[in-house]
């Protein structure tokens, strides 16, 4: 059945984006749960609802309780390493190629951006491409590890020294990536329009960032199913399914289905 309402906001935001200046987006685990990712804060289905995240995902629980951290961490690794693109991730990628979108930043960690094509995204809480050892400051790539892991259980080690490699994610009780941190604050700074995607504006210090495009005088339209602690202050608010309005626009904007 159609929905008047929403026909609408999708057409007023397919004009902003054309006719914008300096469009950026912001996308949450809203955007990747379409791909069969958990995210962390849902009511009935949320990472947090069966686990403490200080005790499982913390700085703290990977140093001193490591295969308790690797123990909560195989599921969503397994889900996010399997998991492939959907049409909202496909859609905003296509916007980037054409130019329409300056910037991806990203709270999420399952690389589907880049796997969906995009190539100008930053990631505010790291990726599980990556691992570190902490002993010897040695990088290494996940896939060399990924495998014995997911199927056996086996946390990843560094060859050279044997400590624990530690995923290239952001964990609780740790700050954001300086570099990736002030990249995003200047494109929400510069933006005219900001399309908040699948977040909850709920983790700090993420959350903050659309305040810098309002305080601009630019635009931010919020499209994800939970209330936002900014729906008063937006300019366009969609509860609304990602893949429900995202695919949409770029359609209308680029002419052909995504």
């Amino acid at each position: 059945m159609s929905d008047p309402q929403l026909e609408k906001s999708i057409h007023t935001l397919a004009e902003w984006i054309r006719n914008g200046r300096y469009v950026v987006a912001l996308t949450g685990a809203g955007i990747s749960t379409p791909s069969g990712i958990p995210d962390f804060r849902s009511p009935q289905t949320g990472l947090w609802k069966r686990d403490n995240p200080l005790e499982v995902a913390s700085w703290r629980a990977f140093r001193h309780h490591p295969h308790r951290f690797f123990e909560w961490l195989r599921p969503l690794a397994e889900k996010s390493w399997y998991a492939q693109p959907n049409a909202a991730h496909k859609a905003l990628a296509e916007l980037q190629k054409a130019g329409y979108l300056k910037a991806i930043i990203t709270q999420n960690i399952d690389n589907l951006h880049q796997r969906a094509g995009a190539t100008q995204v930053i990631e505010l809480h790291g990726s599980l491409r990556t691992l570190s050892c902490l002993n010897c400051q040695r990088q290494y790539k996940a896939e060399n590890f990924i495998e014995p892991f997911l199927t056996q259980g086996i946390p990843p080690r560094c060859p050279n020294c044997r400590a624990f490699l530690k995923p290239n994610i952001v964990l609780f009780e740790e700050m954001l990536p300086v570099e990736a941190w002030e990249e995003a604050q200047q494109h929400c700074e510069n933006a005219d329009l900001l399309l908040v995607i699948g977040s909850s504006l709920e983790v700090i210090p993420a959350a903050q960032l659309p305040i810098y495009t309002l305080e601009k005088g630019g635009k931010v339209a919020i499209i994800t199913l939970s209330p936002t602690y900014l729906d008063h202050e937006a300019t366009l608010v969609l509860h609304r399914d990602v893949l429900e309005v995202i695919p949409p626009i770029a359609t209308l904007i680029l002419g052909n289905s995504i």
